[in-house]
């Protein structure tokens, strides 16, 4: 399974090699209900099957219904599913994405992917990771005000001491005992002087090499902000290493092992939610003094002309709003239309896929929090 970020959208949005096939459905955390999940994927499967033999030659739809075909037989997948799943699939190519938010279900063969669901997704202001950090061990987790989950590390990431530092490890912590721990939960080493000055060498060095690989493969990737869950006297050890420019100030100062997962997003969300609100106050009055100086606009029309034009530095869009109907990718210019016909989509999304193919930010924002009332506020580069 993928991790989905800013990164990986803007790859989804490149050119590939069609047939490019789009899979979306809702899915459930929990028994019975998650039972349902297999049998509607099971059921877009065969509607993609017959879409792609109305094109496409027997032999080249096995070879692209395969990976499909083995996930639907994956048991051990369909019970750990979340709230949404995206499976997008091309030749030689399959890209599974869990969602912490539903979707609906969908299957469409293109020239290209459909990642209109997953736009807003991504693009959404409220979402963080969590670095669980101790001595010893380090787990990531992802989440937004509602849920938080573990993000699945790469096989060769380097989540312990051991791991990290290998043979560079110092010898007592091979055999260097514990004794209970102390009022804060951190554990008490027998031994003094140097012994305990090399266990603090080693701390830091694990949590540069920590430091480093989330930064290079999540925090660089994503641009969430990232909050460090860690015992009082790890925190400011980490922060002196630290060269990760979406670390929060301010951290959850516990052990993290001592928080079962809801306890932790609740202490997460309390870390995140001031800096969510003071960044959608901080590009609300940017949008407001760059349309004062003509250098910004709430118009639609407006708007997807200098999409098109490349000239869009920052797209907000109102979070659950839809307007029927297409935005012509080459003039800008806008049709609206009924939502029932399959053709027509919603032009918010469509606006903010071509602000993202032009190197332009997306930001998906609550109703109560835009600072204009027609869905969208644009902020021109020039």
């Amino acid at each position: 399974m993928q991790q989905l970020s800013r990164e990986s959208l803007r790859n989804l949005l490149s050119p590939v090699e069609p047939p490019c096939i789009s899979l979306y459905l809702p899915t459930h955390r929990h028994h019975p209900a998650n039972q349902q999940d297999p049998i509607l994927f099971k059921n877009l499967v065969r509607a993609m099957e017959e879409s792609l033999k109305q094109k496409y030659p027997v032999r080249d739809v096995r070879g692209l219904l395969e990976p499909f075909q083995e996930l639907e037989a994956n048991s051990l997948f369909w019970k750990h599913m979340l709230d949404g799943l995206a499976i997008l699939g091309n030749p030689g190519s399959l890209r599974v994405y869990k969602l912490q938010r539903t979707v609906k279900e969908f299957v469409v063969v293109a020239e290209s992917f459909h990642v209109k669901p997953l736009l807003r997704y991504v693009q959404s202001a409220d979402r963080y990771q969590v670095l669980c950090l101790t001595r010893q061990q380090m787990r990531l987790l992802e989440g937004n005000r509602y849920a938080l989950d573990e993000i699945e590390l790469p096989e060769n990431f380097p989540a312990t001491l051991k791991s990290a530092l290998g043979e560079e490890l110092t010898e007592p912590h091979q055999t260097v005992a514990t004794y209970g721990t102390g009022p804060t939960g951190s554990a008490m080493f027998h031994g003094h002087g140097s012994r305990k000055d090399e266990l603090d060498k080693d701390t830091e060095r694990f949590f540069r090499v920590i430091d480093r690989e989330v930064l290079t493969r999540f925090s660089r990737p994503s641009g969430l902000p990232l909050v460090l869950a860690a015992l009082p006297e790890h925190q400011p050890v980490f922060r002196q290493v630290s060269q990760n420019p979406h670390l929060l100030p301010r951290g959850i100062e516990m052990n993290p092992e001592a928080l079962d997962q809801e306890r932790l997003r609740v202490a997460a969300w309390a870390v995140v939610e001031p800096q969510y609100l003071a960044r959608l106050a901080k590009l609300s009055d940017e949008f407001k003094a760059a349309q004062a100086h003509q250098k910004g606009t709430a118009d639609l029309s407006d708007a997807a002309r200098a999409a098109v034009e490349g000239r869009v530095a920052v797209l907000l869009v109102e979070a659950d709003r839809v307007l029927p109907g297409r935005i012509d990718p080459t003039t800008g210019a806008i049709q609206a239309a009924n939502l029932a016909d399959p053709q027509v989509d919603d032009m918010l999304d469509d606006l903010a896929e071509v602000v993202l193919r032009t190197g332009g930010d997306v930001v998906v924002v609550p109703k109560e929090r835009m600072p204009s009332s027609s869905g969208l506020a644009v902020t021109y580069r020039y």
